[in-house]
């Protein structure tokens, strides 16, 4: 009796799933998961409007490119980050096609319950083999920002921030980022 093989995914695989999930390729193997709640969706639109004047000239110092959730194709891989940003020297027109090959200059990982363990682990491990210089690690839960730096093949940490501190990281040292912003308490009334 034969053993029986799992055949590798695809992208027609991913294609396939139902839209009330996330679904991405990692060497090769399909992981999905459940779309992620509010905590990590005002993290991640706080952090990328704090950045914009990072892409508009007008607004900041510019250089940059961003994307929302791109589409990022690495070999047998297809990842989703939460923000990705390329630098206008390495990539000098705007992002136009469906999904990315070019690794990005700085990734962003909103973590949460369900995805922690695969943005901290092989998600990673992913990004400093495809040749990302800085991984930031959000987690709106304990309120942290950690911020790494690839140098060869493996990552710096370069700070780990918390509470409403206000930090400059990097690569956007140029903006003082209130961490608050990503994890706001209920407004007050006037």
């Amino acid at each position: 009796m034969g053993q029986e093989t799992k055949r590798p995914a695809t992208y027609e695989d991913l294609l396939a799933l139902p839209d009330h999930v996330v679904g991405q390729l990692i060497d090769g193997e399909l992981i999905v998961m459940p779309r992620p709640g509010s905590p990590h969706g005002i993290a991640s639109y706080a952090l990328g409007s704090r950045l914009y004047g990072f892409q508009d000239s007008d607004e900041g110092p510019g250089g940059w490119w961003f994307i929302a959730e791109p589409e990022l194709h690495f070999g047998k891989s297809v990842v989703i980050p939460d923000l990705a940003g390329w630098r206008w020297e390495r990539m000098p027109e705007a992002p136009s096609g469906r999904y990315e090959t070019l690794a990005p200059d700085w990734i962003c990982e909103v973590l949460s319950p369900s995805t922690s363990s695969l943005d901290r682990g092989r998600k990673k491990d992913l990004y400093a083999r495809e040749g990302v210089g800085h991984l930031w690690l959000v987690d709106p839960v304990s309120r942290t920002l950690e911020v790494l730096q690839r140098r060869g093949a493996e990552w710096v940490e370069r700070g780990t921030y918390s509470g409403r501190e206000r930090v400059r990281a990097e690569p956007f040292e140029a903006l003082e980022l209130p961490l608050g912003a990503l994890w706001p308490e209920k407004p007050r009334r006037p």
